[in-house]
């Protein structure tokens, strides 16, 4: 259970620091950080750090799926994480 909960922490600041990474490559009109990669890190558990992540680089504020999607998918997993500790 301990890997689940490092796992969930791990890939939570990873999708902190790829929305922070991402808003300052915008800045520079640098290479950007594909949108599909940063659905894909909220997918697989980071959801809640990348909203965490919207809000302190106050970026991908202006897109609606974004602002809807992220924190939906944060709940659905807080939610999961929480039964699963419960179970253990």
């Amino acid at each position: 259970m301990n890997y689940i909960v490092i796992y969930y922490l791990l890939i939570n600041v990873l999708c902190f620091f790829v929305m922070g990474i991402d808003k300052k490559r915008a800045k520079r009109r640098e290479w950007r950080i594909k949108e599909t990669t940063l659905w894909w890190l909220a997918v697989a558990g980071g959801a809640l750090g990348g909203f965490m992540g919207m809000r302190v680089y106050h970026h991908k504020t202006k897109h609606t799926s974004f602002k809807i999607g992220f924190p939906s998918i944060a709940a659905i997993q807080l939610f999961l994480l929480i039964s699963l500790l419960k179970l253990a």
